[in-house]
């Protein structure tokens, strides 16, 4: 009887689990072709030759992947830090550093904008480099994003990293620096893939904070997302669709590329 009630139990248990699956993929993939089938691909195309949407492909490629490279740059040892040094107030600075993933990207920006009309940050752009309506400004509004991506991503994959094959290589002569180098970055190779191919992605569908600071001029500071904003405010819907629809398609082309380097997903 109690077999019954554990195969029953089972069952229900299995039918659950996989009826919440269907139902989510379900609703993005209704989501997805019934902006597939909405498509008008004579406009696809002459959208994808056009001078503004080319202008914008090239600066949501070019923007991302400066932010992404410097996101890593900074995430690659802040994370390892977090995750194998113990200090005072780390679990302040963790939860910091989470704040633009949880926050609201416009705030985010807000907070960058305010920043820049502050005396230091007034400083800094009348004597290096103007942020507020340029393009470092969406550079800048990027990397604030993905980095805090990256490190969540990284950090779990040293958490995940047995801290014996460092000491291993520390009493086989090699110094603190050839050990992070020669071993466990290595070892952490699938996992930088990851962080840097989804930092990537995150940072070419970055709108809310790359709006906010750089603004949205057409042919200026116009980002695939900010594209998909101008032309559904000036009431060229199929144009915005079809722009949605390069968007969608360049993070599917992330993600497919993350399984096949990596040959599996991510984890947070």
């Amino acid at each position: 009887m109690k077999a019954l009630k554990g195969m029953k139990g089972n069952r229900l248990f299995r039918a659950a689990t996989l009826g919440c699956l269907i139902a989510l993929v379900g609703f993005f993939l209704i989501t997805i072709l019934s902006l597939a089938l909405y498509v008008d691909w004579e406009i696809l195309l002459s959208t994808l030759v056009s001078r503004e949407i080319f202008f914008a492909i090239r600066l949501s490629l070019f923007t991302a992947t400066i932010a992404a490279g410097l996101a890593m740059v900074f995430a690659i040892p802040a994370s390892y830090a977090l995750s194998k040094t113990e200090f005072w107030g780390k679990n302040v600075v963790d939860t910091l550093l989470d704040i633009p993933i949880v926050v609201s990207p416009v705030a985010f920006g807000s907070a960058l904008l305010i920043f820049f009309n502050t005396a230091l940050g007034t400083f800094i752009e009348t004597h290096f480099l103007r942020f507020v309506f340029e393009v470092p400004g969406i550079i800048l509004a990027q990397f604030g994003v993905a980095t805090a991506l990256a490190i969540r991503l990284m950090k779990s994959t040293f958490d995940s990293i047995d801290p014996r094959y460092e000491v291993v290589a520390r009493t086989l002569g090699c110094g603190v620096w050839k050990a992070f180098f020669k071993v466990t970055l290595p070892v952490a190779k699938n996992g930088v893939v990851a962080a840097g191919i989804l930092a990537w992605a995150r940072a070419v569908g970055e709108y809310g904070a790359t709006v906010t600071l750089a603004g949205a001029m057409q042919m200026k500071t116009e980002t695939l997302p900010i594209a998909i904003y101008l032309n559904i405010a000036s009431a060229q819907v199929d144009k915005a669709v079809a722009v949605t629809f390069i968007l969608i398609s360049l993070s599917a082309v992330s993600l497919i590329a993350l399984r096949r380097m990596t040959g599996r997903g991510y984890s947070l």
